[in-house]
């Protein structure tokens, strides 16, 4: 089947297409997200990798180095403003609402470009609070012998597998108080590119992270 150029169309697909395995929480798992033409454009977007030695095991760590598709990065990048346009539509809201049995309405989408190199880790967390809704996207594929997927958990102790770090595959799930997830300690050979999509409260305070500030998820 031809890929389709048209994001929305090409996501929903995905979506409709998804595995949604119920252990240990009930997650769905995307392939073929976005159209070849909009992943290329994202991963050649002229933004440096930041040099982080070590993340203490969470982003917030180096909050400044931090990247979003926010409203400057829009306007200064088509590709930036044609994938926030897409995840803000309302056929992709229904549908994600729909789907993922969630309400987003009067949310905030909330884009982040995340360039992860050796050093990187993550300790499991759920994301449950500010985050409504939470999906990653994987930009390249793992090198040989190495596996860059997101590691899920029955609980903080207990690892319950990886989702496979491949080009244009990625993961949804619905934040909660058993949505454990991370990335332990391993290495990471060259650079570890991903979207984070998070649908976020009202009240939500870095506004500048906020793809569209002012305008809510209708």
């Amino acid at each position: 089947m031809l890929e389709t150029l048209d994001p929305a169309a090409c996501f929903l697909e995905a979506l409709q297409a998804a595995r949604a395995p119920a252990t240990p929480y009930k997650h769905w798992r995307l392939r073929h997200i976005l159209p070849a033409a909009m992943l290329d454009g994202i991963t050649a977007l002229p933004v440096p990798a930041p040099a982080i030695a070590d993340t203490q095991g969470r982003r917030e760590t180096h909050n400044s180095t931090r990247w979003f598709f926010g409203s400057a990065a829009q306007q200064q990048f088509p590709v930036c403003a044609a994938l926030a346009q897409t995840l803000q539509s309302p056929s992709v809201i229904a549908a994600l609402q729909a789907r993922c049995a969630v309400n987003l309405q009067g949310s905030y989408l909330r884009i982040e470009y995340c360039q992860d190199s050796n050093g990187f880790w993550l300790e499991p967390h759920t994301d449950i609070g500010a985050k409504i809704f939470t999906m990653l996207i994987y930009l390249s594929d793992s090198p040989p012998g190495e596996d860059w997927g997101t590691d899920i958990y029955v609980n903080a102790q207990s690892p319950a597998g990886t989702i496979a770090f491949r080009r244009n595959q990625g993961l949804i799930f619905i934040p909660g108080s058993n949505s454990w997830h991370g990335f332990a300690k391993r290495p990471i050979t060259g650079v570890r590119r991903s979207l984070i999509v998070n649908y976020v409260v009202p009240d939500w305070r870095a506004r500048h992270e906020l793809c569209f500030p002012g305008t809510p998820v209708p």
